[in-house]
């Protein structure tokens, strides 16, 4: 999907953030091995603001990937607040919440 992503963020640069983590080539905060879950939570403060104002999020890759997500996700709901649950089933039922996995 990089070549799809990257049209969409020369499109809409001030509207579109696009990250990677390499698990094999990037160390998180802590030094370890760069997960999904490790930029998602770098940048919690503004996916939540922007998935509160309509915006989409998207994982793709395996399913393995998807516990430490949703657990990581579940600690920043709590940290704020909020219940996981609620919030997820907000997202869904506005189509904001993408899941490709495999």
């Amino acid at each position: 999907y990089d070549d799809e992503w990257q049209e969409v963020l020369k499109k809409y640069p001030d509207n579109f953030r696009l990250d990677y983590a390499l698990s094999r080539e990037q160390k998180n905060k802590d030094g370890g091995k760069m997960y999904i879950q490790d930029k998602v939570a770098e940048y919690s403060d503004e996916i939540f603001s922007k998935m509160d104002n309509g915006a989409h999020m998207y994982f793709c890759g395996l399913k393995g990937m998807m516990p430490g997500i949703t657990e990581m996700l579940e600690g920043v709901c709590k940290d704020k607040g909020l219940v996981w649950e609620d919030k997820l089933s907000e997202w869904k039922k506005a189509g904001q919440w993408h899941v490709e996995v495999y």
